[in-house]
């Protein structure tokens, strides 16, 4: 899946990325060949959800793993 960062939150260590069935959160766990810290808003990656998680959900909603550069 593909999305783009919407919002960061770098003092928690996580952010969402708005993609087409609305947004979805991510860990900086999450992040692959890229750093967090490098992330930009507006900035494309790529994701898969997390299908463990009930169906690719967390308390804040739909959960991303594996977010890497686009």
């Amino acid at each position: 899946m593909q999305g783009v960062i919407k919002k960061i939150v770098s003092d928690r260590g996580f952010g969402f990325i708005s993609a087409e069935q609305g947004d979805v959160f991510f860990h900086v766990s999450s992040c692959q060949d890229l750093r967090f810290d490098d992330l930009q808003v507006g900035q494309t990656v790529e994701y898969d959800l997390d299908e463990q998680n009930g169906e690719g959900r967390s308390d804040r909603g739909p959960r991303a793993t594996s977010v890497r550069s686009a």
